[in-house]
C-alpha cells in the first residue's frame, strides 16, 4: 500500500512538473531552487512591482480604465468580499469607481521567480464607487509577472481591515 501511495505521489509531481514546465509564462512553473532570483535581483524586483501596483492605483485615481486593463493579465483573478472575479468583471466594475486618495503602508515583498513577485500592503483609500463616497482600510496582496518587458497583475486580493473592538475604560 505504501509503495502504491508513493508511486501515485511521484506521478502527480511529475505530471505537475510537465504541465507547468511547458508553460514558460507560468509564475509557479517547476524551477530548480537555484533559478530563484539572487538577493540583488529580488531587491530590484520589489520597486518595479510596487511601481506597477501604484500605476494601477493611479489609473483608478485618474479614471483611466484602459490603462488599468492594460496592467492586468487576461487570466487574472481578483478576490474581495464579493468573491472571485475575472478581468472582464473587474474592468466593467471599475467604470463606476474612482479613487481620490490612497496610501500604501507596510509593503512586504516575496520574489516568486526572476520575473515575478508578490506584494502585500495596507492601504487607506477614499473615493467614489457608483455614486457613493467611501473610505476604507484594506489589506491587499497582488502577484505581478513581467511578460515580454511588461508588468501584469495576475492576482489581487483585498481584505477589509477589521476594526478592533473597543477596550473597556
Amino acid at each position: 500500500m505504501k509503495n502504491i501511495l508513493t508511486a501515485v505521489a511521484v506521478g502527480i509531481l511529475l505530471f505537475g512538473a510537465i504541465l507547468f514546465g511547458n508553460h514558460k509564462d507560468a509564475v509557479f512553473a517547476a524551477h530548480p531552487l537555484n533559478s530563484l532570483p539572487s538577493q540583488a535581483e529580488a531587491n530590484s524586483l520589489q520597486p518595479q512591482i510596487v511601481a506597477a501596483e501604484r500605476a494601477g492605483l493611479d489609473a483608478l485615481k485618474t479614471g483611466n480604465v484602459e490603462l488599468f486593463a492594460n496592467l492586468t493579465a487576461d487570466e487574472a483573478v481578483f478576490v474581495d468580499a464579493a468573491g472571485p472575479a475575472t478581468k472582464a468583471q473587474v474592468v466593467k466594475n471599475v467604470n463606476g469607481f474612482t479613487l481620490t486618495e490612497y496610501s500604501m503602508e507596510d509593503v512586504k515583498f516575496v520574489p516568486l521567480s526572476a520575473t515575478s513577485g508578490l506584494i502585500s500592503y495596507k492601504t487607506t483609500e477614499k473615493g467614489v464607487s457608483h455614486g457613493h463616497e467611501f473610505t476604507a482600510t484594506v489589506y491587499v496582496s497582488s502577484i505581478w509577472a513581467n511578460r515580454g518587458g511588461k508588468w501584469l497583475c495576475l492576482f489581487s486580493q483585498e481584505t477589509l481591515a477589521r476594526i478592533p473592538p473597543k477596550q473597556p475604560n
